[in-house]
């Protein structure tokens, strides 16, 4: 069975590859796809203000927050940090009312 490891990259340091680390590795893709949703979450819950709009705290994400990938790449499930952040942005940010 193959295994599925998490790297997680620094946007802040972007593409600067001693800023990256290796979060742990999975049996399952979907474990290891739970686990970068769980990194991504963790930056927005934290940076996330009242009133705060979408592309605002999607900037601060794409700026400073970690950026996981799972190895070996799925191409039938790939998962991009990028796309799910700006996904949860919209949904945290509607929320505000």
């Amino acid at each position: 069975m193959a295994a599925f490891t998490v790297y997680v990259d620094d946007n802040f340091h972007y593409q600067d590859a001693d800023e990256r680390y290796e979060h742990g590795t999975f049996e399952h893709y979907a474990d290891a796809v739970v686990v970068c949703r769980r990194i991504v979450d963790e930056f927005l819950v934290a940076h996330h203000k009242l009133g705060m709009a979408a592309d605002d705290l999607y900037a601060q994400y794409t700026a400073f927050g970690e950026d996981p990938f799972i190895s070996p790449d799925d191409a039938m499930r790939r998962f991009s940090a990028w796309t799910y952040a700006r996904q949860r942005c919209q949904e945290m940010c509607a929320a505000n009312g």
